[in-house]
């Protein structure tokens, strides 16, 4: 089974599926699996997220990392570990949610903004450290804060993310990013969602 070191070193992008119906599920994971991506998170204000996050994980667990987003209480971490999900993906920093999730043995990927809630996350056993919203934490805050953070610290941007804005977060110092609507959004055929996974695909090679 994958781990998550592995994951980013073959794709460090989480594809973040919002509002994924369980219908769709089988095909939406598949087209991405087949794009390249290797993590994926489902997050917990979609329709029927668990049934989804068990089925992409039973789909493709072996070769990806699987889990939910919006994570909020220590219930729903439970509840996501449960059903096979592999990372939890939170919008902010609460040091229960990252406690249940590490003794779980889950990768925790909280939302963090400052150098404060960076180090308290790590402290905790944080894997990602999510900066989120990236729209009001510019690449030149992540220059700052990748000066002081360890450099084992995996950053991942969050947030308006684009092909076309990867380039400067990545120079500041960012090892990933999460992809929301600018990969998918559940009005998106497959085709389409396959052309904007090969966009991002592509922009990533041109990082590297």
């Amino acid at each position: 089974m994958i781990d998550l070191a592995t994951a980013f070193s073959q794709n460090p992008m989480i594809a973040i599926l919002r509002g994924l119906e369980l219908k769709n599920t089988p095909s939406v994971s598949d087209t991405l699996i087949e794009a390249g991506f290797r993590i994926m998170e489902v997050p917990l204000n979609s329709p029927d997220p668990i049934s989804s996050i068990a089925l992409i994980a039973e789909r493709h667990g072996e070769k990806a990392i699987i889990g939910a987003g919006t994570v909020l209480t220590v219930d729903q971490v439970n509840a996501v570990a449960d059903a096979g999900g592999r990372i939890i993906v939170s919008p902010n920093m609460n040091p229960d949610v990252g406690r249940a999730a590490v003794a779980r043995g889950l990768y925790w990927c909280p939302g963090v903004m400052t150098p404060s809630e960076a180090f308290a996350a790590l402290d905790l056993g944080a894997a990602v450290l999510k900066f989120f919203p990236a729209e009001m934490v510019p690449p030149g805050a992540i220059a700052a804060m990748r000066a002081v953070l360890p450099r084992k610290a995996i950053i991942a941007a969050v947030g308006g993310i684009t092909p076309q804005t990867m380039a400067p977060y990545h120079a500041a110092g960012t090892n990933g990013f999460g992809l929301g609507s600018a990969l998918y959004k559940p009005g998106y055929s497959l085709e389409e969602i396959n052309e904007r996974a090969k966009a991002f695909v592509d922009a990533l090679d041109n990082l590297t």
